[in-house]
C-alpha cells in the first residue's frame, strides 16, 4: 500500500495549480519549442531541440510526480482541527528552553514541509514530538545535535507565514 501523502487544502489548491498549469500551459509552450527547433533542419547537432525534448522530460515527470502525490492525498481540514492537542493542520508556538526563543511553526505533511516558510513536517524529529502535545506541556526532541526541549506556549487554526 502506498504512503498517504497527508496536506493542508492550501498544499492541495498549489498542487493542483501546477498540475493544471504544466498540462495547459507548459506542455504546449514546449511542444512548440520543438515545433520551432525541427523547422531548423538538422536535428543530430540541434542543442535548442535537445534542451526542448529535455524541459518535455522535466514536465512530463513533474506532472508524473505530481498527479502520485494527489491520488494519494489525504486532505487535512484544517477547520475541523482540535487545538487541545497539537495535529496535523495546527500553528504552535512554542518555547526553546535552552536558548529561551520563542518559535511559530505551521505542522504539515511532508510533501508541504519548507522550514523558511515555518512549515515542518510532522515525521520530522521537532514536528513527530510535538504531535499530540497540550499546550504548557514540554517535550524533548532527539536530534543528532542533542536533545532538545521545548514548552508548548500555544495551539491554534490561524494561518502561518
Amino acid at each position: 500500500m502506498e504512503k498517504k501523502n497527508i496536506l493542508t487544502y492550501e498544499g492541495l489548491k498549489k498542487y493542483e495549480d501546477e498540475l493544471q498549469d504544466l498540462k495547459v500551459n507548459k506542455r504546449q509552450e514546449v511542444a512548440q519549442k520543438i515545433k520551432e527547433a525541427r523547422e531548423q533542419g538538422d536535428l543530430s547537432e540541434n542543442a535548442e531541440y535537445d534542451a526542448a525534448k529535455d524541459e518535455q522530460r522535466d514536465i512530463e515527470a513533474r506532472i508524473e510526480a505530481l498527479e502520485k502525490i494527489l491520488k494519494n492525498a489525504e486532505v487535512v481540514v484544517e477547520e475541523d482541527v482540535d487545538t487541545n492537542k497539537i495535529s496535523i493542520g495546527c500553528n504552535v508556538k512554542i518555547r526553546d528552553l535552552e536558548l529561551g526563543e520563542d518559535l511559530e511553526y505551521k505542522i504539515v505533511g511532508s510533501q508541504e514541509a519548507n522550514s523558511l516558510k515555518g512549515k515542518i513536517s510532522n515525521e520530522s524529529p521537532v514536528g513527530k514530538a510535538l504531535l499530540g502535545a497540550k499546550k504548557g506541556q514540554t517535550v524533548s526532541v532527539e536530534t543528532q545535535a542533542g536533545v532538545f526541549k521545548y514548552k508548548v506556549l500555544a495551539i491554534d487554526k490561524t494561518k502561518a507565514e
